[in-house]
């Protein structure tokens, strides 16, 4: 199984750091980012990756060179032509991905079993998105069998879903981690949605989710920071001890 790993973002809420590098390589205990997302992924027996690159795309580059990868096989995803957010990331790199897939942010620390949450996709889903209880203004919403059935930002009201009677009180609500299992048949489903050039990955599961089977995965004990906003970084010095 391969491994893509968003890594083109501008960080900019990790300013004033990413005013000179990107976010990729913000260090958190003495490491930067890509490192612990690479060597936990490394850890779980995955040696093939594609990174995707456009802020301050040749340092991360030069930092892959510097130290020879890592042993790994990777990929240079460019989008220094023009950022493709997460879904048309996904499917600008398509000509180094196939079969199943892992895609994780990275900015996203944790204790995630990669083994177990991939070994227990189901083998009819379309994608898998690692959820959990965590409290945020915006969910996921699954019915019984896990099935992602729409979205909703409890802040304001707003519910999307391809299903127009949903109602969000009878649904499970779950918030996405960034990380996801995702087939192949992904890159024809695009297509088929009239997905292309730059989108968000959940506008193309949003529309997609009522035809092809998209289900969320909640592992026990999930520990889990996002590490996009520059107050979260001396938490992540502490949390980076105990998960990695």
């Amino acid at each position: 199984m391969k491994a893509m790993i968003f890594a083109a973002g501008l960080g900019t809420r990790l300013r004033p750091l990413t005013d000179t590098l990107p976010k990729a390589l913000v260090p958190v205990g003495g490491k930067p980012l890509l490192y612990h997302v690479l060597m936990k992924l490394k850890a779980a027996g995955i040696t093939e990756f594609v990174i995707n690159v456009h802020h301050f795309a040749d340092k991360i580059v030069s930092y892959l060179g510097e130290n020879d990868n890592f042993g790994l096989d990777i990929s240079i995803s460019d989008e220094t032509g023009g950022l493709l957010e997460t879904g048309g990331g996904i499917l600008h790199a398509r000509d180094y991905l196939d079969g199943q897939f892992l895609v994780h942010n990275v900015d996203i620390l944790s204790n995630l079993d990669v083994a177990a949450f991939a070994g227990n996709a189901r083998p009819e889903a379309m994608a898998t998105l690692l959820v959990s209880e965590r409290t945020t203004s915006r969910y996921l919403l699954f019915d019984d069998d896990m099935r992602l059935k729409g979205w909703t930002n409890v802040s304001t009201g707003e519910v999307r879903s391809p299903y127009p009677d949903l109602d969000p009180a009878s649904c499970r609500r779950l918030a996405f981690s960034g990380i996801h299992l995702v087939s192949g048949e992904i890159f024809d489903a695009f297509g088929k949605y009239g997905f292309s050039g730059r989108f968000p990955i959940m506008d193309f599961y949003l529309k997609a989710c009522r035809e092809r089977p998209v289900f969320g995965a909640v592992q026990p004990g999930l520990r889990l920071m996002d590490v996009g906003k520059a107050e979260t970084l001396a938490k992540a010095e502490e949390f980076i001890k105990t998960v990695l």
